[in-house]
């Protein structure tokens, strides 16, 4: 990593301070999700943007709050987020993931941990692997990208219920039997859980 890899994570490290604190001022509900989650639980920095979940119905009050920091925000024409803007660099604030909208539960199991010198709520490490692998497609479908996440977190991982989740998705569960066959994950996992999420 080079120097200027180091400026980047650092900037998008503070834009993660300065956007959590002020969701926190506004009690927003959210958690942490994306790439900047798997940091907070020890995988590598691949830190482009930060990514927050949290309910459709507290979008409005996170837009404000960000906007009183300074903030540009946007709203895209996809109907799953909306994105703020910290001197360019970017934060999307995703209330469904898939057509799954962000609920209280999936907020409720996240878990305090430390991001860039500030303690915030990250996505369990099961959610956070099935928000990466659902949205997985023929038109996205980047195992290679996934796989040094996904493997820095496997440990913390429930896989069987990542199984539960994923077998409706011939690319999720695909990117599944690839995991088993390199080792990363333990074989016969049991896909026949609650297949509901979130």
């Amino acid at each position: 990593m080079g120097s200027h890899s180091h400026e980047v994570t650092d900037a998008i490290l503070e834009t993660l301070k300065r956007a959590s604190s002020g969701l926190k001022d506004a009690d927003v509900r959210f958690a942490l999700a994306g790439g900047c989650a798997a940091y907070a639980r020890g995988a590598a920095p691949s830190l482009h943007d930060v990514d927050f979940v949290l309910p459709q119905e507290d979008v409005p009050t996170a837009l404000e709050a960000l906007r009183g920091l300074g903030f540009e925000t946007a709203k895209p024409p996809e109907d799953w987020l909306v994105k703020a803007y910290d001197e360019g660099r970017l934060v999307d604030l995703i209330f469904s993931i898939c057509d799954h909208p962000v609920t209280p539960a999936l907020l409720e199991r996240a878990e305090p941990m430390k991001a860039s010198a500030v303690i915030l709520p990250v996505l369990e490490a099961t959610d956070l692997v099935i928000s990466w692998l659902l949205p997985l497609s023929e038109h996205s479908c980047d195992y290679g990208s996934l796989l040094p996440q996904v493997r820095a977190l496997r440990e913390q991982v429930d896989w069987d219920r990542v199984a539960a989740v994923a077998q409706a998705s011939p690319y999720a569960f695909t990117f599944l039997t690839l995991l088993e066959r390199l080792e990363v994950i333990p074989g016969a996992l049991d896909p026949t859980g609650d297949p509901s999420w979130p």
